[in-house]
């Protein structure tokens, strides 16, 4: 588990959510409920495309910070392998 900077903004419209120590790892929702949980899924899906891309994970940084921020806190990355192993019959395919 890797645990990474979270960050929440109030505007209007809603709670602005980035992850501040994963670029790219921005999302929206229409209270921090849903930003947290958007959040969330947003990290989930940027760290699958890196590691799909061969690309490493950032390095979390619990330094970063982001003077405009709302609210700051911890958000974790929890991954799982699986496997694409198919169990094939004895005697199937002949």
């Amino acid at each position: 588990m890797l645990t990474y900077k979270a960050m929440y903004k109030y505007l209007d419209e809603g709670v602005h959510a980035e992850v501040l120590d994963f670029p790219g790892v921005i999302s929206f929702g229409k209270d921090l409920q849903e930003a947290r949980r958007m959040l969330a899924s947003a990290l989930v899906d940027m760290a699958e495309t890196n590691l799909l891309h061969g690309e490493p994970l950032p390095h979390p940084d619990p330094a970063s910070s982001d003077l405009e921020a709302d609210i700051e806190e911890p958000i974790h990355l929890l991954l799982s392998a699986a496997s694409r192993v198919s169990v094939v019959p004895h005697g199937a395919g002949r």
